[in-house]
């Protein structure tokens, strides 16, 4: 077992998780941050998740189980729908409340509006941080479909949207009568999941390495979900605003630019 890839993948992720630290840490300098920066934050998130899950995942899990086997859509797509599925299966079950929606999901909880919001944000950095792991540990598997640089620039793309994501649980935070240090803490505290199933997407990919393309397309799945779950959404707040969807746009163009250019 190559243990170096493990080890990439656990200081990129401390990197995604230093990037939230310093969303949160917009709490030192705001006590509210208006719709329309949220949105085009919110969208922006959405752009990079999107192009890095097809550019980053998707692709290289395509060109690899065209290798490996016969009928590499349906490993693929089944990949895809078993991230959804996994991703859909904790959000129905973890008690926790959306961002900008006054409804809360999961099982029933009386757990504060706060505790929930903090919820939100950790379960949906999962995703994130086990498709960083992936992308690290299948390079350890000797393909050339993934290198060192994109995995890096997947992990980059995945820290500029956790920005925004530890700005919304800290700034909201603040604005309900929690000190800024404290608001600060449970913002930051968001992104800690992500170093722990980076290591365990690593280490997955490492032992399973004939599904390669199937667990490169699960985190691809994994991500497209909260992306439509939940950034789209939070990146819409109200039926004539399109600082959303600019958002969306710009995130999609950089990550590709990025990906392309360095990857």
């Amino acid at each position: 077992m190559d243990f170096y890839y493990i080890k990439m993948a656990f200081y990129a992720s401390i990197f995604t998780w230093f990037v939230t630290a310093l969303g949160a840490a917009m709490v030192f300098l705001f006590k509210k941050v208006s719709n329309k920066m949220m949105s085009l934050m919110f969208g922006f998130g959405a752009g990079v998740m999107i192009a890095a899950s097809f550019f980053s995942l998707l692709l290289p899990a395509i060109e690899l189980a065209d290798q490996i086997y016969q009928y590499s859509y349906l490993i693929v797509g089944l990949g895809v729908l078993f991230g959804g599925i996994f991703i859909f299966l904790v959000d129905i079950t973890i008690p926790h409340m959306h961002i900008n929606r006054e409804t809360k999901e999961g099982i029933n909880s009386s757990w504060s509006r706060k505790i929930l919001l903090i919820l939100a944000i950790t379960l949906h950095n999962i995703p994130e941080g086990l498709a960083v792991g992936v992308a690290f540990g299948s390079i350890a598997t000797g393909t050339n479909e993934l290198t060192i640089a994109s995995a890096w620039i997947l992990a980059i793309g995945i820290g500029l949207q956790n920005f925004p994501e530890g700005m919304a649980v800290s700034v909201p935070l603040r604005s309900e009568n929690f000190s800024r240090k404290k608001a600060f803490f449970y913002g930051q505290a968001s992104g800690m999941v992500e170093p722990i199933s980076a290591v365990i997407g690593a280490f997955l990919v490492t032992i399973i390495r004939p599904m390669m393309p199937f667990v490169l397309a699960a985190a691809a799945g994994a991500m497209i979900y909260v992306v439509a779950e939940e950034l789209i959404p939070s990146g819409k707040t109200s039926k004539a605003d399109k600082f959303g969807t600019i958002g969306v746009m710009i995130g999609f163009i950089l990550m590709m630019i990025l990906d392309i250019a360095l990857g």
